[in-house]
């Protein structure tokens, strides 16, 4: 009697876990498909901490050395004056001088050369961290043009370069951003929202804070952006 109920109690049981499986499997793959992908913003207002201002200072003429030393003299008047609105020696450096002899160019104007055959060129650059002591002197070099000093060319470009340090909290708050439009959405959808299934960081942008059309290298004030996406699983 007790061998014959044996094999009637395990095909029980194996009917019994036929149809529990399949529901069970059923049910976790309905869960897992159900998700909401939602995007979270992040931006934070920076301040430019890196500044390079390029100037080049142009002399021209008909003589060589003279235009040669009065380049030189221009170059020992800009370099004061740079530092005399706080720039450290160690800020500021000069490139190579650029010469432009115009005789001896094959589609010369002969007339203008017969006047300025020599044209001389000296770049500069101040490399530094004081963003706002650059801002205030570019206003200021009416000063050099007061000595003569003819500047052909001048920009000063700001970059914000601890990006990584305003990382970890901008994402925080993308998340945080996310999940407060997956919880609408599960509202409006009578669910609930789970743990994060997948998420992209998305990619931060530099951005001009006070004029979107604006050349961004060229504010001091910045806004960083950043726009995650993240992939919530939806509860019952």
């Amino acid at each position: 009697m007790e061998i014959r109920i044996l094999p009637a109690l395990i095909l029980a049981l194996g009917v019994t876990c036929a149809g529990f499986l399949p529901g069970y499997y059923y049910r976790q793959t309905h869960l897992e498909n159900r998700s909401v992908i939602v995007k979270g913003l992040a931006e934070q207002d920076v301040k430019a901490d890196l500044a390079i201002w390029n100037l080049k200072i142009v002399v021209n003429g008909n003589d060589l050395q003279e235009v040669q030393h009065t380049l030189e003299t221009q170059l020992k008047q800009t370099v004061a004056f740079l530092q005399k609105h706080g720039f450290a020696t160690e800020e500021i450096t000069t490139g190579p001088v650029e010469t432009n002899d115009l005789m001896a160019n094959p589609y010369r104007d002969n007339t203008a050369a017969s006047t300025s055959r020599f044209i001389l060129g000296q770049p500069i650059t101040v490399r530094t961290d004081n963003v706002d002591t650059v801002a205030a002197t570019l206003s200021a070099t009416n000063e050099l043009i007061a000595q003569n000093i003819v500047l052909e060319s001048q920009t000063a470009n700001y970059f914000f370069t601890k990006l990584n340090d305003v990382k970890p909290q901008m994402l925080k708050a993308a998340t945080e951003n996310a999940r407060q439009a997956a919880n609408e959405f599960a509202k409006n959808s009578n669910s609930k929202v789970g743990k994060i299934r997948n998420a992209n960081q998305g990619v931060f942008s530099i951005l001009p804070r006070d004029d979107p059309n604006a050349y961004e290298p060229a504010q001091i004030n910045k806004k960083v952006r950043v726009v995650s996406t993240v992939d919530y699983f939806l509860e019952d």
